[in-house]
């Protein structure tokens, strides 16, 4: 049986990764979306990319992504 993962419990977080995905590819940056729900430290890199955006729409969605997915700020 397969864990859940905190993403997969809130379909709006999953709606969140996926445009960050799509935001940070704007960037030049590609997300693995399934690896960002289940790999703490990827999830912790990419989201601190994130927050370095000079786009200030994708730091907002890094920061709500950091709370619903349980990180703590790096």
């Amino acid at each position: 049986m397969k864990a859940a993962t905190p993403a997969e419990h809130d379909p709006v977080a999953l709606v969140e990764i996926i445009e960050l995905k799509w935001l940070m590819a704007g960037e030049g940056l590609r997300v693995h979306v399934e690896r960002l729900q289940a790999d703490p430290a990827y999830a912790q890199q990419t989201l601190a990319m994130a927050e370095t955006s000079p786009h200030s729409a994708v730091r907002r969605l890094a920061g709500r992504l950091r709370t619903k997915l349980h990180l703590s700020a790096a």
